[in-house]
C-alpha cells in the first residue's frame, strides 16, 4: 500500500516524542547509554540505588564527598532510613526530593545524582554534583574586540561565570536575572539581564515573550537567538548588539537595555539598539572626549569610504570621465591601457580576492593566518598588476576599502558593510552615479523601516532626537552624557549629577 504525500510529509515533520510516564521507563531509557551508571549500596538493611551519568558529574565531589558519606551513613537510633532524614544530613547544598517523573528525567541529564530506596514509591532524591567547568575555556581575554586601553576581560562559555563577571562589574541590587530553558534537545539555559527600576517594562516584556515563544531544537550560540527573535530576518544588518566584552555589556545594561546570555556562548546580545551603537568602541570612553570623538568620526567616515569608494570608481571610469582631474587622467589611462576587462569585472575580481584572503586568514592558525594575509596580498596584488588583470589605482582603492571596513568595532556590522559593497558596485556599473544615488535611497528606506525590539533602528536621526546626539557621532564630555537615551524610555533618566559633584570639589590650595 502506497502512502499519500500528505501523510509522508506530516510524519517527516513530526518531532520525536519523549514522554516517559513511569520511573522505570526513565531509567531504562538512560541505561541505553554506556555512560549511565547504577550503584547499589546496603544501608541499615535497606538497599539504596544510586544512578547518574558519569560524564556529567564532578568525579571529585562524587568520590570524595557523596560516596564516602553514603558508605559511612547510619541512621540515628530508633530511626528508620527514609529520604527525609537522609536529605537533612547530606553535606551538599542543591538537593531536591521529588516524585515528578519529568523533573527526575530533566535533572539526571543535567548532572544530578539520583538516589532511591528499594521498595519505595517513585519519590527519590536528586543531588546536584554536576561539573559545569569541564571543557570550558579558563582564560577570558577578548579575542575579536581587542582594545589598546581599558580592560581586556571578556565572557567565557560558562553562563554562571558570565553572570558572576557581570555582577562584579555592576554591584547593584537592581541587577535582575531571569532564566529560561530553550531547546527541545539541548535544554540550553538562557538568561535575560536588566536593571529593575531603570529598564523600561515594555522592553522587558518584549524580550521575555519572544524568548518564551521560541520553539527550537538546539541552541548552539546566542547568535541563534539573535536571529530567531529578530524583528526582521530579511536584513543584512544586525538588530542587536553582540559583544564578548564585559565593559560594553555592562554599559548597555546600565543604559536601560536588556542583555541576553546563553550557556555555552562567550557572547551576549543586548537591545534595543541603534545603527550608531555598532560604531561605538569602549575605547571612546577611556580617552579624553576630544580624542574619543575624533576616533569615532574617523571610524564612521571609514565606513562610508569602505562602502562607496569601489562603486564610485566603477561609475566614474564607466560613465563619468569628465569628473576625473586632468593630472590624474593620464596615469589612469596608462594603468588601464592593457587591462582586458571592464571596470565591473576588474573590481569584482579584486573584491573577491580580498574576501578569499580574509576568510583563509581567519580559518588558519593565527600566526599562519597573519603571514598568509600579508604575503598573499602582496604577491597576488603584484602578480595581478603585472599580468594586466587590474590597475594599480584600483588595487590601492580596494585595499584601502577593505582596510576601512575593519575599523568597525562589532564584527557582525563589519560583515554587513563588506556585503553592501557588492550591490553598490553592480548598481554603479548599470546606472553610473544615478545607480549609487538609487542604492543609497533604497538603503535608507530599508534602514528607516528596521526596528530593534520595536524601537526605531535609526534613532536619533529618525525619529529625530536632538538630545541623543551627545553620544552619537561625537562623544561629548561626561558632563554632557549623564542622561540615558530617550528612545529607551528608561524609568530613571538621570545617571549621575555632574553639576552637584562639581560643587563638592575643593581645591587643596584653597584650604
Amino acid at each position: 500500500m502506497v502512502k499519500n504525500d500528505t501523510d509522508s510529509d506530516t510524519n517527516t515533520n513530526q518531532k520525536p516524542i519523549v514522554n516517559h510516564s513511569t520511573f522505570k521507563e526513565v531509567i531504562d531509557a538512560a541505561k541505553k547509554s554506556n555512560d549511565f551508571k547504577e550503584i547499589r549500596k546496603n544501608i541499615s538493611t535497606s538497599m539504596v540505588f544510586i544512578s547518574y551519568f558519569n560524564t556529567l558529574i564532578d568525579r571529585d565531589i562524587m568520590q570524595k564527598v557523596l560516596l564516602p558519606y553514603i558508605a559511612d551513613y547510619e541512621p540515628r537510633q530508633n530511626e528508620v532510613l527514609d529520604l527525609h532524614t537522609f536529605q537533612k544530613d547530606l553535606p551538599l547544598e542543591d538537593v531536591v526530593k521529588t516524585s515528578d517523573i519529568k523533573e527526575i528525567e530533566d535533572k539526571i541529564y543535567k548532572g544530578y545524582v539520583l538516589i532511591k530506596l528499594e521498595n519505595a514509591s517513585d519519590e527519590c532524591l536528586l543531588i546536584n554534583v554536576s561539573n559545569s567547568s569541564t571543557g570550558m575555556r579558563q582564560f577570558n581575554e577578548t579575542e575579536n574586540e581587542f582594545s589598546v586601553t581599558g580592560p581586556k576581560i571578556g565572557f567565557v562559555e560558562n553562563l554562571d561565570m558570565n553572570i558572576s563577571l557581570l555582577r562584579k562589574k555592576l554591584k547593584s541590587p537592581l541587577l535582575v536575572t531571569e532564566e529560561l530553558v530553550i531547546g527541545t534537545l539541548s535544554k540550553t539555559r538562557v538568561m535575560m539581564v536588566y536593571l529593575d527600576g531603570i529598564t523600561n517594562e515594555e522592553h522587558i516584556k518584549t524580550v521575555r515573550k519572544r524568548l518564551s515563544n521560541i520553539d527550537f531544537d538546539i541552541v548552539w550560540d546566542v547568535s541563534a537567538l539573535d536571529q530567531i527573535i529578530s524583528d526582521n530576518s530579511n536584513t543584512p544588518f544586525p538588530l542587536y548588539l553582540t559583544s564578548e566584552r564585559i565593559d560594553r555589556i555592562s554599559y548597555t545594561v546600565s543604559n536601560g537595555q536588556v542583555a541576553i546570555f546563553s550557556d555555552g556562548s562567550p557572547y551576549a546580545i543586548s537591545g534595543p539598539c541603534t545603527l550608531l551603537d555598532f560604531f561605538i568602541s569602549p575605547e571612546d570612553y577611556y580617552y579624553n572626549w576630544i580624542i574619543g570623538s575624533l576616533f569615532r568620526l574617523i571610524r564612521i567616515l571609514g565606513i562610508f569610504f569602505s562602502i562607496f569608494t569601489s562603486s564610485i570608481y566603477v561609475a566614474v571610469v564607466t560613465y563619468h570621465y569628465e569628473m576625473i582631474p586632468g593630472d590624474l587622467l593620464g596615469p589612469l589611462i596608462k594603468t588601464r591601457a592593457n587591462v582586458p576587462f571592464p571596470p565591473l569585472i576588474e573590481v569584482i575580481f579584486l573584491e573577491i580576492t580580498i574576501e578569499l584572503l580574509r576568510e583563509a586568514g581567519a580559518r588558519l592558525p593565527s600566526k599562519i593566518g597573519q603571514t598568509l594575509g600579508i604575503v598573499g596580498g602582496i604577491v597576488i596584488g603584484q602578480a595581478a598588476v603585472a599580468a594586466s588583470l587590474t590597475s594599480n589605482i584600483l588595487l590601492i582603492i580596494v585595499a584601502l576599502s577593505a582596510l576601512a571596513s575593519f575599523t568597525t568595532p562589532i564584527i557582525t556590522m563589519s560583515n554587513s558593510i563588506r556585503l553592501l559593497r557588492f550591490p553598490f558596485i553592480i548598481m554603479s556599473a548599470l546606472f553610473g552615479g544615478l545607480g549609487i544615488i538609487l542604492g543609497i535611497t533604497i538603503l535608507l528606506c530599508h534602514l528607516f523601516n528596521l526596528k530593534s525590539f520595536g524601537t526605531p533602528y535609526m534613532v536619533p536621526l529618525y525619529p529625530f532626537r536632538i538630545k541623543n546626539f551627545n553620544d552619537s557621532f561625537l562623544r561629548l564630555s561626561y558632563k554632557k552624557i549623564n542622561k540615558r537615551s530617550d528612545f529607551l524610555h528608561p524609568k530613571l533618566k538621570m545617571k549621575y549629577s555632574p553639576k552637584e559633584r562639581e560643587k563638592r570639589k575643593e581645591d587643596i590650595n584653597d584650604e
